[in-house]
């Protein structure tokens, strides 16, 4: 019998539950997957407590890599057997079996494991758009990322030190500091004990990044306008702190001609050519080993409550993901 985490409704880690579930055969344009292993995700906490909406009762989770045990009709690009990762709607990755839409999996290479695809698909996905699509970045440019020692930080990193680009990271302690200089930071800032501002315009000669990754929100979110230069970017793409306060244009406007933007990686994957095109720069820098994908933290699945508790305490670092 196939098991699933799932919640009946909003609230703590607590309100999710290890229950076995029907999956049934997959119908048009379906299939069912066996999942090797699932992706932990911040952003899986936003459904549980109510940040982002579900149907309740819903399942858990968003990423996941398997094994296609059946086709439905009309599916021509899976077959039996194949090995899929894939991130996005609709919930319910925190599972051993479940089925999905064809149209959303991604071919995973021979040469990327599960738990690496699990650990790496949202989060590597992630620092693909930042990277490549969202602001015109150059060899030589400084950028400035929040939650560096992150699972998508280390990812970001070093990526960015691939394409010449020096980021400097802020995390919160001296561990964590650590890992992040040794995945290709160039400068960390321990946040509970610097003034990010003050350091951010002393490595800049008192300029300021052209832009900031922020996926922390509310807390963060005076600290990251005050340390871009004129007419710079903040890229808002999380909110681990809490929702980002309202913006005040005319704040913008004094703070030195600034832009904000609050992407989602569903617009930057949802045109199938574009998110191929960035899956196969991701999986060729994961293959030949120019971007490690390192997973500090492993649970079972019916140990959800306990991994969505490390997680919000802030004591993850890197990826984490459940073995099936």
């Amino acid at each position: 019998m196939a098991h699933a985490i799932r919640f009946h409704e909003i609230g703590t880690p607590s309100v999710m539950r290890w229950e076995e579930v029907e999956v049934g055969q997959p119908g048009a344009g379906e299939v069912r997957i066996r999942h090797g292993a699932v992706g932990l995700n911040f952003a899986d906490t936003y459904f549980r407590s109510g940040l982002y909406p579900a149907q309740l009762p819903a399942g858990m989770g968003v990423e996941g890599a398997g094994t296609i045990e059946a086709v439905g009709a009309g599916v021509a690009d899976f077959s039996v057997g194949d090995r899929v990762t894939y991130t996005g709607s609709p919930l319910g990755a925190y599972s051993t079996e479940r089925i999905m839409p064809a149209a959303d999996l991604i071919a995973l290479p021979d040469g990327i494991d599960f738990e690496t695809a699990a650990a790496m698909t949202m989060r590597g996905l992630t620092a693909a758009y930042l990277l490549r699509r969202i602001y015109p970045l150059k060899a030589g440019d400084t950028v400035l990322l929040h939650a560096a020692a992150g699972g998508v930080g280390l990812i970001f990193t070093q990526w960015a030190k691939l394409l010449g680009i020096k980021v400097i990271g802020t995390v919160s302690t001296d561990e964590k500091a650590a890992v992040a200089l040794a995945h290709g930071c160039d400068e960390v800032i321990i946040y509970t004990r610097e003034d990010v501002v003050a350091r951010v315009k002393e490595i800049t000669g008192g300029v300021g990044v052209p832009v900031v990754y922020d996926s922390i929100g509310q807390s963060t979110f005076e600290v990251s306008l005050d340390s871009l230069a004129r007419r710079g970017l903040m890229v808002c793409f999380g909110t681990a702190s809490g929702p980002t306060p309202p913006i005040n244009a005319m704040q913008l406007a004094v703070k030195g001609s600034l832009f904000v933007t609050r992407p989602a990686l569903a617009d930057y994957i949802a045109d199938p050519a574009e998110r191929a095109e960035l899956a196969a720069e991701l999986f060729s820098h994961v293959e030949e080993g120019r971007i490690k994908i390192g997973i500090n933290q492993r649970y079972a699945l019916e140990d959800a409550v306990r991994a969505h508790h490390d997680l919000e305490s802030g004591r993850s670092i890197g990826s984490s993901v459940f073995t099936v």
